[in-house]
C-alpha cells in the first residue's frame, strides 16, 4: 500500500517481504514536506519532526491474514478514515472479537454488484459474478449460449432454446434414451403401413405386394388383382362363367385362384437352404450366403469384420429376394430407398453397381429418396441379380465406406 504524502497527514507505506528493507536509507527523499522518515518492519512512516509516536514492530504475515499466530496490527492509512494505530484487515476481510481477520462473504451479505441474472460466488477476500447455466458473459451482461453453434451435441438436428437446447431426429428415426442419439424406427412393427408385405430399411421402409398384385402409386396399397384379371381376359374370352372348369397352369391351384406355396406343402430344398416361393414355382437359396471375408451377423446380412481383409470391399452385404410377374408393365418402381444423414457431415449416394448390363433397371432420384425402377422385362421364368450400392462419405472426417443390397428378382412364368 503506498500513498503520496500531503501536508501534515500521516502516510503509511507498507512493503511485504520476507526480510525488512530500510526504505528511509535507500529511498532518496522518501518523505516530503520536511517530514521525518521512520523505518519499521515491512514499511516506513512519515511523521512530523516533533512527533515521537511508538513504531509497531509486530511482523505481518500477508500470505495468511487469518493465521492465529500473526494478528493484524498494521496501522491503517488515512484514506480509510481510521485513526493511526487502529488495527485493520486486508480488503475483503474483517476483524473478529479476537482481532483476527476472517473472509467477508459478500454474496450472503448482499455486498456484491452482480446483476439480477447472474450468480454470486464468494472467494477468499472477494467474489465473482457468473452467468446461469446455458448463458455466457458478453461485457457485463449474460446472453444465451447457442449450444447448436458451439458443438455437435445432437446426431441429427439441434434446436437452440433460451438457456438450453434439445435434439430432433429425421423422419424414420426416434430419439434414444440419451436424448442425443437417433435410432432407426421399425415402421413395419410399429405402424404396419403396408397392405401386404413390409420391409424395414434404415430410416425408412418399403412395401411389396403379394404375387398377383401390383403396388399402387401411394407405395403402400395393393388394389390390382392381376391374377384375376388374367383369368378373366384369357380364359373367359366369351364372357361365359367357365373359369371354374379351366385347368390351371403348373404350380397354381384354381381354388379361389391362388398360388400353391411349395415351401409350405413340400419342396426339395436342403436343410442349409431356404425356400422362396413365387407364383407358379419356388427356388432354393443358401441360408448363409456369406463368403469370405464376410460373416453372417443377422438374417440375410453379411458383414466384414477385418479392416485389413476388407480393404476396398463393401462393409456389408444384405441379401433380399422378391418376385415380379412376366411381361410386367414398364417403367415401374420396384421399391423406394430413403437417403438419410446420420451425421451432419455425412453424404449418401446410391448407384447400381452390378447386374444391369442389359439396362433393365435405373434409379430415379426424388427429394431425399431413390426409387429403384425396372425399365424392361422379358418372359419368365428367369432370375435377375442386381447389386445396389450405398456410398457414405464424411466430409469432415475424410471417411468413405459402402454397403451393398444384393437383390434377387424372380420373374414368374405367368403375367400375374
Amino acid at each position: 500500500i503506498k500513498e503520496v504524502c500531503k501536508g501534515n497527514k500521516i502516510i503509511l507505506l507498507i512493503s511485504y517481504s520476507l526480510s525488512d528493507i530500510d526504505e528511509c536509507a535507500i529511498v532518496s527523499d522518501a518523505c516530503k514536506g520536511g517530514m521525518k522518515c521512520i523505518n519499521h518492519y515491512g514499511g516506513y512512516l512519515c511523521l512530523p519532526q516533533n512527533r515521537t509516536d511508538p513504531i509497531p514492530q509486530t511482523p505481518l504475515n500477508p500470505l495468511n491474514p487469518t493465521n492465529p499466530q500473526t494478528p493484524q496490527t498494521r496501522t491503517q492509512s488515512n484514506h480509510r478514515g481510521v485513526a493511526a494505530g487502529a488495527k485493520q484487515c486486508l480488503l475483503g476481510f474483517t476483524l473478529d472479537e479476537q482481532n483476527y481477520c476472517h473472509d467477508v462473504d459478500e454474496c450472503s451479505q448482499s455486498l456484491h454488484t452482480c446483476n439480477a441474472d447472474q450468480i454470486c460466488y464468494n472467494t477468499r477476500g472477494s467474489y465473482t459474478c457468473q452467468c446461469n447455466p446455458g448463458y455466457q458473459k458478453h461485457g457485463e451482461q449474460c446472453v444465451d449460449r447457442n449450444e447448436c453453434m458451439l458443438s455437435h451435441y445432437c446426431m441429427h438436428r439441434c434446436v437452440n432454446t433460451a438457456g438450453s437446447y434439445y435434439c430432433e431426429c429425421k423422419d424414420g428415426y426416434q430419439l434414444a434414451s440419451n436424448n442425443h442419439s437417433c435410432v432407426d424406427v421399425n415402421e413395419c412393427d410399429q405402424t404396419q403401413p403396408c397392405q401386404h408385405q413390409c420391409f424395414n430399411l434404415l430410416g425408412s421402409y418399403v412395401c411389396q405386394c403379394d404375387q398377383g398384385y401390383e403396388l399402387a402409386p401411394d407405395s403402400v396399397s395393393c388394389p390390382h388383382d392381376e391374377l384375376l384379371k388374367y383369368f378373366i381376359t384369357t380364359i373367359n374370352k366369351d364372357d361365359q362363367p367357365k373359369a371354374k372348369y379351366s385347368v390351371c397352369p403348373s404350380g397354381l391351384l384354381f381354388s379361389g385362384i391362388i398360388d400353391i406355396n411349395e415351401c409350405d406343402t413340400g419342396h426339395e430344398c436342403r436343410e442349409d437352404e431356404m425356400c422362396w416361393n413365387y407364383y407358379g414355382g419356388h427356388r432354393c437359396y443358401p441360408q448363409n450366403p456369406c463368403l469370405e471375408p464376410y460373416v453372417l451377423t443377422s438374417e440375410n446380412r453379411c458383414s466384414c469384420q477385418s479392416a485389413g481383409a476388407c480393404r476396398g470391399l463393401s462393409q456389408s452385404i444384405v441379401y433380399k429376394y422378391m418376385s415380379i410377374h412376366s411381361e410386367r408393365s414398364v417403367p415401374a418402381d420396384i421399391f423406394q430407398i430413403q437417403a438419410t444423414n446420420i451425421f451432419p457431415s455425412a453424404h449418401y449416394t446410391f448407384r447400381i453397381r452390378a447386374g444391369n448390363d442389359g439396362g433393365e433397371f435405373f434409379l430415379r432420384v426424388g427429394n431425399q429418396t431413390f426409387h429403384f425402377c425396372i425399365s424392361q422385362t422379358g418372359k419368365g421364368p428367369q432370375e435377375l441379380i442386381v447389386d445396389l450400392e450405398m456410398i457414405t462419405q464424411h466430409t469432415v472426417m475424410n471417411y468413405r465406406s459402402s454397403s451393398l443390397l444384393r437383390l434377387t428378382i424372380i420373374v414368374g412364368p405367368y403375367p400375374f
